[in-house]
């Protein structure tokens, strides 16, 4: 994977919920899937700035194109297992973020700010990434992003283990150890 050239420290928020300071941090993201996170907070700000519903979604990045999928749910757990089902089943796909409308905490007092958040990661890396854009709504209804997504946190990559998901989804269904 290319990693990104962009100095991400910026990104960081400083002030995590710990009340440590972060700025020593050098977080590298792969350049893929630092544009697939950014395309996904600028798409869901877009939405937000219209007046739209933000509905969970992926986008998948698959050679120079990127899918989109919406992952409505009742609950919040049925959102990220369908994003988990549909990242976990992409073939080819070079990088995944799943977006969705959330909070962030900060400070050592553990304020929250209402955030859009993109969280994916790359094939076979051991953790992903989850940035987000920080935003107040006013009495009628204005919304005022950042102008800087922040760095979150690291998140689960649902992509970790995705060369070997077929052969494990073939041994599961046969109930045997790989033979035909």
């Amino acid at each position: 994977m290319t990693e990104s050239n962009i100095d991400l420290s910026r990104f960081i928020n400083h002030k995590a919920a710990s009340g440590q300071d972060k700025s020593a941090e050098r977080i590298e993201i792969p350049l893929v899937l630092e544009n697939v996170l950014r395309y996904c907070l600028k798409d869901a700000s877009e939405r937000m700035e219209k007046g739209e519903q933000i509905i969970p979604f992926t986008a998948l990045a698959v050679g120079e194109t990127l899918f989109m999928e919406e992952h409505p749910g009742d609950e919040v757990s049925e959102c990220f297992h369908s994003a988990r089902k549909t990242v976990e089943g992409a073939r080819g796909a070079l990088a995944y973020g799943f977006c969705y409308d959330g909070y962030v905490e900060t400070g050592a007092k553990g304020e929250t700010h209402d955030c859009l958040i993109a969280e994916g990661g790359c094939p076979g890396e051991p953790y992903g990434h989850a940035i987000g854009l920080v935003y107040d709504v006013e009495e009628n209804g204005t919304v005022h992003f950042a102008e800087e997504p922040i760095y979150v946190s690291n998140a689960l990559n649902y992509m970790l283990n995705l060369k070997d998901l077929e052969d494990d989804a073939d041994d599961a269904e046969s109930g045997e150890d790989g033979e035909a």
